[in-house]
């Protein structure tokens, strides 16, 4: 039950937490440097490490639209390299062969930008004046990336949580384990020590009974030493007279 509730509060806090963020996993336009050229682009930023979204856009793309794309060029010093995609069938964009290009860059910790722009070759690229049809294909391929990639975050932070969970669920144990051995441990101690208070007692009386034992013993050896030497010296005495 507590497993259950405490998912449910991760779930509502995801959900109560996308106003907050509310430009993740919106598709927008916009340019990306590329070949010194400002080049269309469709942008969304979503949830996740920019190398773990870059992997999965990869596998994502190769398992929708199949779709490979290698790593290429660079776009600048401190930015990640481009992934390209030469002259692929992108049927989804067009009947003709097709270039694609996208990058992954991190403008937060946990939040990676996905940039996708493409064309027919090298020095034609999609616009939204120009090549209308297409560019619209990319931003609903770019969309759809986002709507898989806003699933893939909440599975992955629910199996987070639950991950925690688990871990604070054993480590709750351990400790009520650890708990009850120290109790019970605490418990023969203080058994352990009445039983030696009790002991000291016994011992107390024994040592008191011994001593006055002791004191009548003593008494009664005198006594009887002395019982002996007035023997001894009647003794002596009736060896002379004979």
């Amino acid at each position: 039950m507590h497993k259950i509730f405490a998912l449910i509060l991760t779930i509502t806090g995801l959900l109560t937490s996308a106003p907050a963020l509310a430009q993740l996993y919106d598709v927008r336009a916009s340019e990306v440097n590329y070949n010194k050229s400002p080049r269309p682009a469709l942008k969304v930023q979503v949830d996740g490490k920019a190398t773990d979204v870059r992997e999965y856009f990869q596998s994502w793309m190769k398992s929708n639209y199949n779709i490979k794309f290698k790593s290429g060029g660079v776009l600048g010093v401190g930015k990640n390299d481009v992934l390209i995609a030469r002259q692929t069938p992108a049927n989804a964009i067009s009947g003709k062969l097709v270039n694609l290009y996208a990058t992954v860059v991190a403008p937060a910790d946990s939040v990676a930008e996905v940039a996708v722009f493409g064309g027919f070759d090298d020095n034609t690229f999609f616009s939204p004046d120009k090549t209308a049809t297409e560019y619209t294909a990319v931003r609903t391929m770019v969309q759809s990336f986002a709507t898989a990639a806003r699933l893939k975050a909440y599975r992955d932070q629910i199996a987070d949580a639950e991950k925690q969970l688990k871990a604070s669920e054993k480590e709750k144990e351990k400790l009520e384990k650890n708990r009850i051995s120290l109790q019970n441990n605490t418990a023969s101690n203080l058994a352990r020590i009445e039983e030696l208070k009790k002991k000291n007692a016994e011992n107390l009386l024994q040592s008191r009974s011994d001593s006055v034992s002791l004191i009548k013993t003593s008494q009664e050896l005198e006594q009887r030493r002395v019982r002996l030497q007035r023997r001894r010296d009647r003794l002596t005495a009736l060896d002379r007279k004979n």
